[in-house]
């Protein structure tokens, strides 16, 4: 490598929603910046090959079933016709006007932008190799390591982007099969199973567990599973994949389970989705006294200053959750710490969002962690069906859940499963934040009809006294 040939003030590797946000607010703060990333633009995992589009393949998802139902109130369409090519050209579109937008907000707040990749030579020196081919050092005051995460591979069983397929493979639509595997039933394969389902693959999901989602709240998952069952081919659970073998004609798997009817069957293409581990690795963090723990998380404090003082981490390669979100946060709480303002990473609640049909979406402590914590609380559920304007929408289920210290009576936990959860739950974020009880949701008017109506209730219901659920009264 060269001799130092550039210099910034702070360097930040890994340009996605913590990077990029990270970047942004650095410089309208005054200081130089130098976004290191190998993609065209900035974006990362999130915007390229993740949840922008994702979420915009889910779009095509929900607007297939939502024309498939409408038969029930008597709007009938013919054999929708799918054009594969122009819905994955769709969503490259998508992602292009918002990496690219991203772009463009680089360049007007004059952040350099270097497209390549970047290792540690040691706490104040980058080793930067552009894609261009350009290599060098670059010497820098302060650095925030946004590296991500990658999709994890099962055993022996390698991705080849045509027979088994990560999440990234799976977006880029090559084809639609006529019957797909998922191996995980967590959100990254229940989503994309989704997707595949409405264009018409029978899908199949197997999962080690008891249930789908682990983790995730009974009483949500429950709304859930139910239309994942209607709509999926086939949900296995406690089964393991123990064995795939790519053959001319498909994967042969062979399953593992006490509820496993037939152990050996052919799928057209396997989706491993079984979690995402921190890029943590070939980043010459072994030339600086930054420390990773053994899942290859980096060790980071309230800041998200890591054992190096000028050297932050955050997102997915700082632990979990795995969220663009709070990578985003991340990303500001570390810059802020640069210039010096007295901040920390200390959120009551993180939400997340599970962009399935329904959606399922979460903030706060669940009724799981506080049995576990041996912690007194008082669940109240106020059931959809109670709800007018799920009835004008043609859905039959849905469930707003608050988790309530009964002495308090502040909001500690939310749970919210149906149509728009993830666009609902940011109120329940909002009231935990700022340690709401009840009556301050009960108390806000709620616009009627509507679907957030039914967080208004459930606060009424705590008290028994909900408009339209009948909840005996508290003693």
């Amino acid at each position: 490598m060269s001799e130092i040939k550039k210099e910034t003030s702070l360097a930040i590797v890994g340009a996605g929603p913590g990077g990029y946000a990270a970047a942004f607010l650095a410089a309208d703060l005054g200081m130089k910046v130098t976004l290191i990333d190998p993609r065209e633009n900035p974006g990362g995992v999130c915007l390229h090959v993740g949840c922008i589009p994702s979420k915009a393949l889910l779009h095509v998802a929900n607007v297939l079933n939502e024309a498939k139902d409408a038969k029930n109130f008597g709007v009938s369409f013919n054999k929708p016709k799918i054009n594969r090519l122009r819905i994955a050209e769709w969503k490259t579109d998508v992602v292009k006007k918002l990496t690219g937008g991203l772009g463009d907000l680089s360049q007007k707040r004059k952040i350099e932008y270097i497209r390549g990749t970047a290792t540690f030579a040691d706490r104040k020196t980058l080793d930067v190799e552009e894609t261009a081919g350009d290599q060098y050092r670059l010497r820098f005051e302060n650095a925030i390591v946004a590296t991500g995460s990658k999709a994890t591979e099962m055993g022996g069983m390698e991705f080849d982007g045509k027979r088994i397929l990560s999440s990234t493979d799976a977006l880029e639509l090559n084809d639609i099969p006529r019957s797909m595997l998922i191996v995980g039933g967590g959100y990254i394969g229940l989503e994309m199973g989704t997707v595949y389902s409405a264009l018409g693959t029978k899908v199949t999901v197997a999962e080690m567990t008891s249930g789908l989602l682990p983790g995730v709240d009974r009483d949500l998952v429950a709304v859930l599973k139910k239309q994942i069952q209607e709509r999926f081919d086939e949900v296995l659970l406690n089964t393991k994949v123990s064995d795939m073998r790519v053959q001319k004609n498909g994967v042969m798997v062979t399953f593992e389970g006490k509820e496993v009817k037939k152990n050996k069957r052919l799928f057209n293409k396997v989706l491993v989705a079984v979690g995402r581990k921190p890029v943590s690795s070939g980043l010459g963090l072994e030339n600086t006294k930054i420390k990773v723990d053994d899942k290859g998380f980096i060790e980071v404090d309230l800041q998200r200053r890591t054992t190096e003082k000028n050297i932050y981490a955050i997102g997915d390669v700082a632990g979990e959750p795995m969220l663009a979100h709070k990578a985003s946060h991340e990303g500001r709480v570390a810059v802020e710490a640069i210039a010096g303002r007295a901040t920390a990473f200390e959120p009551r609640a993180i939400p997340a969002v599970v962009f399935t049909d329904p959606e399922i979406a979460w903030c706060g402590l669940t009724a799981t962690e506080a049995k576990q914590k041996k912690q007194k609380v008082e669940i109240v559920k106020f059931p959809w069906a109670a709800s007018g304007r799920l009835a004008t929408l043609d859905r039959e289920s849905g469930l707003t859940k608050f988790v309530i210290d009964p002495e308090t009576e502040q909001i500690l936990g939310v749970g919210i499963v149906g149509l728009g959860a993830g666009e609902l739950i940011s109120e329940g974020a909002l009231a935990i934040e700022m340690a709401a009880v009840v009556s301050d949701v009960r108390l806000t008017i709620h616009p009627h009809p509507t679907l957030s109506e039914t967080v208004m209730e459930t606060a009424d219901l705590f008290f028994g006294e909900s408009t339209h659920y009948y909840r005996p009264k508290r003693k």
